[in-house]
Formats: C-alpha cells, structure tokens, sequence
C-alpha cells in the first residue's frame, strides 16, 4: 500500500507560479513511477506529467516548457512546478503512483488531490 498526500495547491494570478508536491509513504517510494494528473470541472483526469524511476520525465504538450517535475526519493516526495499558469491550468491536480511487478500485477495509487485555481 501507498499512501499519497498532495499539498502545494491554490489560487493564483495568470502569470503566476505554483509547486505542488507529493509525499509518499507506505511501500519503496524509488520503485514507483510517480505522475500527476489533473480534471478540470465536466472534464476527464488528464496526464499532466510522468516521471520515472530512473528519472525520465514526461510532459504533456499541453504545459510543456511551462511544467516541470522531479522526484526526490530520499524524501519521498515528487513534485510538480508549475510557471506561467493559465486560467486553463484550472484543474483538480492528483498525485499517482505506479508499478508493474515481475508477477504482471500493476500497483496503481492515488492521492486526493488539490485543488489549483489560475484568476485574476
């Protein structure tokens, strides 16, 4: 089991900045492959950002050179920087965790998410 705990969220200006972070407990945090990923009101959960237990990232098209993410696995915590926010940035903002063991079986965990909210 994992248990997830986002913090970081709020209300922001356009333009503006935030960090959302994600800690981790409960199982090897290094042996997951921690995303996030965000829904917007009358919207499906969407990928924002992935990134790998070696450390490879992947962005949506959507925030890429707006977002970034990175991982600390002494901490536990992933994080999820976000610049130049837009209103359509708005969005309910989960943290996931992710493995496949060698049996096949996929460990799939998610936070509650925060809430982000981009207006002036």
């Amino acid at each position: 089991q994992v248990q997830l705990v986002e913090s970081g969220g709020g209300l922001v200006q356009p333009g503006g900045s935030l960090r959302l972070s994600c800690a981790a407990s409960g199982s090897i945090f290094s042996m997951y492959a921690m995303g996030w990923y965000r829904q917007a009101p009358g919207k499906q959960r969407e990928l924002v950002a992935v990134i790998t237990t070696t450390g490879s990232a992947n962005i949506a098209d959507s925030v890429k050179g707006r977002f970034s993410i990175s991982r600390d696995n002494a901490e536990n915590t992933v994080y999820l920087q976000m610049n130049s926010l837009k209103p359509e940035d708005t969005a309910v903002y989960y943290c996931n965790a992710n493995r496949r063991r060698i049996t096949g079986r996929v460990d799939n965990y998610w936070g509650q998410g925060t809430q982000v909210t981009v207006s002036s």
